[in-house]
This record gives C-alpha cells, structure tokens and sequence, in this order.
C-alpha cells in the first residue's frame, strides 16, 4: 500500500433503490410504545457501488469496518441538525447490508411531514452520514472483495468509517447508489492497491504460469523499478481543484512517456509508434526491442534437412553426448534429427563454457573467448536473465534450464539403471496431495442369478474395502560451484544427479521392503497371518514341491467378505538371495530330483514349473534388517489384476525430478533442488500369502 492522496473525511451516502436500498418501512398509526411514537424500518445500505461528486472512481463501503458507538444514533431530514426527525432504536449489519429500526420522535413539522406523506405513499429514502478513518484505492486491473462481493477496480474502498447520522432524503440514486462528498477542515489519506505482479506480467502479454523461477525473478525485479518509478506524489483533492493545473499535469506525464519510448526505441520506429499509439511504458518498449534485435540462437550447418531443429534443444543434446550418457540414449529422448543436430561440426562436443558463450551470444552481447573468468561467469548469468525477462515463449536459451534438463537426464538414466523388483509385485497410483487418502476395493456379495419369466433383474450388494497411503518427500540441493565452471567439467556437476537417480531408486526399494517386513496389523489382525489365510509356517511352508502346493493351495482358497471365492493366481514369487537359484529351478525344470523318506534321490515331475515368475532381493535376508529371513518367501498375484502393495506417486511423477532454485546471483554458482514424492502401503492381503520356511 502506498498513501497518494488526501480527500475530506466527512461522507453522506444517499442509497438508492436496488436491492432494497433506502427502503422504508412505517408503522401504522398507534402501534409503537406508550407515547405512540411512529416506528420506521429503513435498508439504508446494501454494499454496492456509490459516485461521488469531485470524487472520480465510485467509492464502496466496507461494512466489517463500520463503527456504531450507539445504538441510538440521530434521525435528520436532507442531513441538516436543525431538521431532526427521530432516533435510532437499533442499528444491524449483517452481510454488508446496514439496517436501521427506530422511532420518529421529533417534535416539529419536518417529522409530521415524512410520516404524513409516507401514510400517503411517499417512497422516501435514506442517506447515511460517516466519517471516515481509512480509505484505498483499488487501481485498474484489480478487483477486490468487499460486503462479500467482488468488486472490479478502479474505485475507493472506505475499510473503516463511523456512523453518524441517517436522513430521510427525497430522492435516491435509480439504479446506482449515489452520494456527494460534504467538504470539511480534515483531509483523509488513501492507500492505493497497487497492481499485482500477476496481473502485470498478463498486462505485458506474457504467460505467468509458463515462467522458470530465472523468469520470474527477473521480471520481478523490473515490476519492483516499474512501481518504484511509477507512484505518485501525494496530491491533497479538494472540491475546488484546479483541472487547468490537473491537465498540465497529465500532459507533462504523458510527454515524458513518449520521450522515454523514443529513446528506447530508437533504432525501431514501428516499435516506438506501437508504444505510443498502445500506451506501452518504457519497460515494455525495451522487453520489445530485445525481442526484436536479439539473435535466434546458435547457428546449425548441417545438412538432411535440419533447419527447423530447436538450436537450444541441440545444444542440450550435444551436452548430453559430452557427458557420456550415449547416443541411443539422446536419439530416445530428443529423436534421430535432434541427435543428427548434436553431432554437426557446429555443437558437437558442448561444454559448460561452450554454453555459457551461447547465452550470452543469444542476449545480443559479446565477449572474448578463452579462458573462462569471474567476468565471464558474470556476464553468462547477466545474460540469462535478460533473455528470460524478455519472455518465455521468445527464449531460445536458458543456462540453469539447459543444466537442469541435462542433470534431468543423468538422473532418470541412473534411477532405471538400479535393479529393483518392488515394481513386479506393488501396483502404482496416484496422488494429488500430500493428505493420507484411500483407495477402494468393492466386492460383490452374490453371484449372477438365473433371471426369472418376467424379466427381472435381481439387484446385488457391494462391500467396500479400503486401504490408505500418504506421500512423503525426499530431496536435496544440487550445485554448480565456481570451481566446476572454471574446470569446465561437467563430469563433476552430473556426480550429484548420478547418485540421486541411484538413491530415488533405492529409497522407494526400501520403503516398500520395510513396510513388507514389518507385517503390521491393519483391520485388526497383522497383514500376514491365519486369520487372514495368508501365512504358512512350518515343515509344509519350505521352498519345495509340498511348500510351493501348500501355499498355492492357500492362495487359491481365498474368499472375499462373503465368502465367496475370489478366483486370485499366484504369479510373482519373490525369494531371498539364498533362494534364488532353487526357485529359478522350480521355474524352469520339468523334472526335479526329490529325497523322499528313504534317502535316495528319485527323479520327480514338476508340476509348477513355467507357472510364477521367480524374482529375488538381499532386503529379505539382509543382516541388520528388521524380520530378515533367509527361510521366508512370498507369493503374489498379478498386480495389474489386484495387488497385495501399492506405490504412490504425486501426479504420476513416478521418478525424481530436478529444476531450478532460488539462485543467489551475488555468488558465482547456480543451483537446482531434486525431490522425491512417495509413499507404499498394503492393499489387499488376499493377493499375497507368506511362507515362514523351515
């Protein structure tokens, strides 16, 4: 807020008839207490939109901010002290309406006057008189809430006022309310709502949700100038205001709008008369000739037709080759054309320095190549942020955008390098938010029914079964120091993304792992148990032909709430490392070698061979890790068909990400954040069954 302006304090606010404003409302003659006073009901204000003579924007009042100091406040005709009327018995605000309810109590002509023409049907209305204590101004462009309605600037906000009298007035406004500034020795400071950032950047045709955080703090910090050089001095109005000297005023201004245009356009007459004629100010005639003057990018010579390739994208990818994360890796994310672009003669081989020179090239500026110094790393930085400012759908380059898809890159490549199994036995969801959700299972009680002579379809019921998640957050800070951008070694910058992939990977292996060890109780009995069918333990749960029958046996044997068979196969089987190898045998042999009770070796068919994937993981039998077992082994069902464990992701973002932070210009580095959003929990016990072993 800033103070401009200065108006008399003192208001009288004339109500018109829209929603019932100024209405009046007379008791019949009689009614009222022992000295039969007239009673009157009167809707003085409903919080609309009032004009003020000497006064240019409408004014609203705020209604949350209106003082009483009593109840019985003074009853004029026309507002004049010696035309008294009655008093006030109760004053109400409810909903930025202001009610007022009272008795006619004054002994003289003007009150026989309003109650013998109202007996005739005189529509009399009602003015409110107040001082006010604080009053804004809402700019162009704006809107504001107030008396629970939006309201669209430009216009005056009285957010705090006292009120004095109420008057029965002839006429009000028709369909707007009305009211006339009464001038008085005190003047009243107003506050300006000045214009949001948000609404700056669309006034200046930009989108402000398609803007990077470098973007961003770049424009910003021309808004902050702009609205620096922009305010006002503080003016006092007053109802004998001299327009001459207003006109002088405003001609002065907009001379010097036209002056400054000039000189930034110079060099660009179309541009300046665009300015002029569109009422453009000198920051956005400057953010127009950069786009019009600045180069479009690094220059490709290659030839197969390659003159419509993103020059920024094929600097980013000639980064990627550089840094050794392959072509057939390139040629998958950007496609053959891009990768062709890459390799030509022009960006083959990119560096960080090679990078930081087209950025500045790109801004229109120059610098001498060589050895790269804090000069130079100044003057990339400099750049970057002027071709940010200048509009993201016009940037054909950004030094942290580049970087940060690269490391990107390096990070997504390392996360599908690690070889985790969580991802063949949990299904993937879903979330919006970080709140703890749930997700159902409905289950039908009955089965199809054989539909009678008349048609009817019989109606089922459905159970519900739920199951809740909740997503947590992993992250931390990426930098590019001083150091590495001298050494020019992209080597180095790419260590930190190398190692998050790796460690998003395994962060949600072991999420999924401890929660399956832990077992815990859910719907009061632990995930695994005999309760549930679904834990075997004993001779009969060891990983051999009786064991792996045993617990197929028990998995096709579940029922759902009514106990119905839920028809659920095994198809995953996940053992310890010290497993692996017997249940790769159970999977691919036909003929096994048994030792029955009399200890020889007999040859012996294998009936679930080729029937569930083996799959294995150290998490299991890990020491150090809670519940490990070298014995214990699981069977799961298709997840795709109903899961025993679910994986939830923030919107699908099933691998962590990398963008750009707060970078702190003053230091000669730049940083991103990498974050993580995950969460695991149990779905279904019926899609699982655990084998204790021996």
């Amino acid at each position: 807020m800033k103070t401009i302006k200065k108006l008399p304090s003192q208001i009288t606010i004339s109500c018109g008839r829209d929603e019932d404003a100024g209405r009046l409302v007379l008791a019949a003659e009689g009614e009222g207490d022992a000295k039969k006073l007239r009673k009157f009901s009167i809707t003085a204000y409903t919080g609309g939109k009032m004009s003020l003579p000497n006064i240019p924007y409408p004014v609203v009042v705020d209604m949350s901010g209106m003082r009483v100091s009593a109840k019985s406040r003074p009853i004029l005709r026309d507002h004049n002290p010696s035309q008294i009327v009655g008093h006030t018995d109760n004053v109400t605000v409810n909903g930025g309406v202001l009610k007022v309810d009272g008795s006619v109590s004054g002994a003289n002509a003007h009150a026989s006057e309003i109650v013998a023409s109202s007996d005739n049907g005189f529509p009399w209305q009602a003015s409110i008189g107040a001082s006010v204590q604080k009053m804004v101004f809402v700019e162009d462009g704006e809107r504001v809430q107030v008396n629970g309605r939006s309201f669209a600037g430009p216009l005056y906000v009285a957010r705090q006022a006292t009120l004095g009298e109420v008057s029965f007035v002839a006429l009000g406004a028709d369909d707007q309310t009305s009211a006339r500034m009464v001038a008085s020795a005190a003047a009243q400071s107003i506050e300006v709502m000045t214009m949001k950032f948000e609404d700056w950047i669309s006034a200046k045709g930009f989108d402000c949700a398609a803007l990077s955080e470098t973007q961003r703090s770049s424009l910003e910090a021309a808004f902050d100038a702009e609205q620096k050089t922009a305010a006002p001095t503080t003016v006092t109005a007053t109802a004998d205001a001299d327009p001459v000297a207003d006109l002088r005023t405003k001609t002065a201004a907009e001379m010097n709008r036209i002056a400054a245009i000039r000189k930034a356009a110079s060099s660009h007459a179309d541009i300046a008369a665009k300015a002029v004629s569109e009422g453009w100010d000198e920051t956005r005639t400057e953010l127009e000739v950069l786009r019009a003057s600045r180069p479009t990018g690094p220059a490709i010579h290659a030839g197969g037709g390659l003159a419509h390739v993103n020059a920024s994208v094929a600097l980013e990818a000639s980064l990627c080759l550089s840094a050794g994360l392959g072509e057939e890796s390139v040629e998958k994310w950007y496609g053959d054309r891009v990768l062709e672009a890459a390799r030509s003669r022009d960006i083959r081989g990119a560096t960080i320095h090679s990078l930081m020179y087209e950025v500045i090239r790109a801004a229109g500026r120059y610098v001498r190549p060589g050895k790269v110094d804090n000069d130079t790393i100044r003057a990339a930085f400099e750049a970057d942020r002027t071709i940010q400012a200048s509009g993201g759908e016009f940037s054909t380059i950004s030094l942290p955008g580049i970087l940060s898809n690269l490391a990107n890159k390096q990070l997504l490549k390392s996360f599908e390098a690690v070889n985790t199994v969580s991802n063949t036995f949990c299904d993937t969801t879903d979330a919006v938010d970080f709140k703890a959700f749930s997700r159902y299972r409905l289950t039908a009680n009955g089965m199809f029914e054989k539909v009678g002579q008349d048609g009817e379809l019989k109606s089922t019921n459905l159970s519900e079964e739920s199951y809740t998640n909740q997503l947590d957050t992993y992250g931390r800070l990426i930098a590019l120091t001083r150091q590495q951008i001298i050494n020019d070694d992209l080597g180095a910058f790419l260590q930190i993304p190398r190692l998050l992939g790796r460690q998003g990977a395994l962060a949600v292996e072991s999420a999924v792992f401890t929660l399956l060890l832990s077992n815990p109780t859910i719907g009061g009995n632990q995930f695994f148990s005999t309760a549930n069918a679904n834990y075997l333990s004993g001779g009969t749960s060891t990983l051999d032909l009786d064991g792996i029958t045993a617990a197929e046996v028990a998995f096709l044997n579940q029922v759902d709430v009514a106990g119905n068979p839920v028809l659920l196969s095994p198809a995953i089987m996940l053992v310890p490392t010290t497993l692996k190898v017997i249940s790769e045998r159970y999977y691919k042999e036909s003929t096994i070698l048994q030792v029955p009770a009399n200890s020889k070796m007999v040859p012996a068919n294998n009936p679930h061979a080729g029937k569930v994937t083996p799959v294995s993981s150290h998490y299991l039998n890990a020491q150090g890790i809670t519940n490990q077992s070298a014995t214990g082994w699981y069977l799961f069902a298709d997840p795709e068909d109903v899961a025993a464990m679910s994986i939830a992701y923030f919107r699908g973002q099933g691998t962590p990400v990398i963008e750009s932070g707060e970078t702190d210009f003053n230091t000669l580095g730049m940083q991103w954040r990498s974050f993580f959003d995950f969460g695991v929990a149990f779905q279904d016990f019926r899609a699982a069954v655990f084998n204790a072993g021996a």
